[in-house]
């Protein structure tokens, strides 16, 4: 069991990572936001109601019922899990590493949040039989667990958990009485989505799963802001949502006028919307695949990524030639790789993992360069590998890694 504070370092920064420039906006996509901008009317505790009604086409498009009165809308993802934290009340369990963002909402509320190990081959769920023994010990020591956070489509292990590793934390959940939040950000950014078995929890347990989409991990660019979550749809998951509406009234959480225009728009899955979402997540496959065989090319280990725009690099195997530079520990590794690098590479321990750990989370977003032509032309050409800027920040990253490889053997001793 481990509760994340990094007490002693007072240098560490776990707060979530700063945001990176994302793709153009959608052309199609602004101008609706632009026509909502002179909307002046207070949309309803809830949401408002084309935006709720997208959502429940969206979710029955994906084989889960839902009706306007099962769901909420909030202007992103943090603000509906605090809200359905402060609902519960209680302490909180996390799989390890997690979404960066997830953690900061439960110590908003006071809370602590207790993060549980996944298993080797994935991220997003934890291992059922650690999170039994994590809730023995909560309990043990005093503490309330209620609330169980995890990710079918992990940021930032960009890993898919097998429906199986799903099930049985689900099932160990709710044996133990835990209400389950699954963060489906990145669902609709499978890089192989014939060759991946993505199951969400709440088809398996839809009494206590509670769903969250941030839409801008797919649908929306940064600048919309608009998250949706579906409640379950039972009588204690009424009162939920009616409790957790309460908490997004009192932080005014609710979602603008042109934003729930976009969002609205955007579930209902027009064909240049989709289209879009699909060549971005070919162009990010691409370079997240890129960006893995350059760095274990090097002898740093990451599994393959299969959803999102992120891969998770161990730098556990070079850590003699780290160590030789001062790099010890995940904190050290950020600075050190953003300095040498000049692109984000956040460190394990804002994630929750093991602050020892010389882990960090490589995007490919920065791959794509700063200026909005760069990034425009990226979606449509014909190989982006061979583009100037991504060739440019690859060989950069390859040169840094293969020097530290180097360094690690000659640090190594002779057997």
């Amino acid at each position: 069991m481990r509760r994340t504070d990094h007490a002693g370092r007072g240098d560490v920064r776990s707060g979530p990572p700063p945001p990176e420039p994302g793709l153009p906006v959608l052309p199609e996509l602004a101008a609706v936001a632009a026509a909502a901008a002179d909307r002046t009317d207070a949309p309803p505790p809830g949401g408002d109601p084309a935006l709720l009604a997208a959502a429940c086409g969206y979710w029955r498009r994906r084989g889960l019922p839902a009706e306007p009165g099962h769901l909420a809308a909030a202007s992103g993802a943090g603000p509906l899990l605090l809200a359905v934290a402060a609902a519960l009340g209680g302490d909180v369990l996390l799989p390890r590493p997690c979404a960066a963002w997830w953690e900061p909402q439960v110590r908003l509320l006071g809370r602590s949040a207790y993060h549980v190990p996944t298993p080797a081959e994935c991220g997003g769920a934890p291992d059922a039989y650690a999170l039994l023994e994590t809730v023995r010990r909560v309990r043990a020591e005093g503490g309330t667990p209620r609330l169980l956070v995890l990710s079918v489509a992990d940021d930032p292990t960009a890993t898919v958990p097998p429906p199986e590793v799903v099930h049985e934390a689900v099932e160990a959940a709710a044996g133990e009485g835990l209400h389950v939040l699954s963060d489906e950000t990145w669902r609709d950014t499978l890089h192989r989505p014939h060759d991946t078995v993505l199951v969400g929890p709440a088809e398996m347990d839809p009494e206590r799963v509670t769903v969250v989409t941030d839409l801008t991990g797919g649908f929306l660019p940064s600048a919309l802001p608009a998250a949706v979550a579906r409640f379950p749809p039972t009588g204690p998951g009424r009162d939920l949502r009616a409790r957790a509406l309460d908490v997004l009234t009192a932080l005014g959480a609710a979602v603008a006028a042109p934003a729930a225009a976009a969002a609205a728009y955007a579930l209902g899955e027009p064909d240049g919307v989709t289209a879009r979402l699909a060549a971005a997540v070919r162009l990010h496959a691409r370079l997240a695949a890129a960006l893995r065989s350059t760095v274990t090319g090097a002898g740093a280990l990451a599994r393959p990524p299969v959803a999102g725009r992120h891969l998770y690099v161990d730098l556990g195997p070079l850590r003699p030639a780290l160590a030789a530079r001062g790099v010890t520990d995940a904190q050290e590794l950020e600075d050190h790789l953003q300095e040498r690098l000049g692109l984000p590479a956040p460190g394990g321990h804002r994630f929750g993992d093991d602050i020892g750990a010389l882990r960090v989370r490589l995007s490919t977003g920065p791959l794509l360069g700063t200026a909005a032509e760069e990034r425009g032309r990226a979606l449509t050409a014909p190989d982006p590998l061979e583009l100037p800027q991504v060739k440019r920040t690859l060989t950069t990253l390859g040169r840094a890694f293969d020097g530290l490889r180097a360094e690690t053997q000659r640090w190594e001793p002779p057997r």
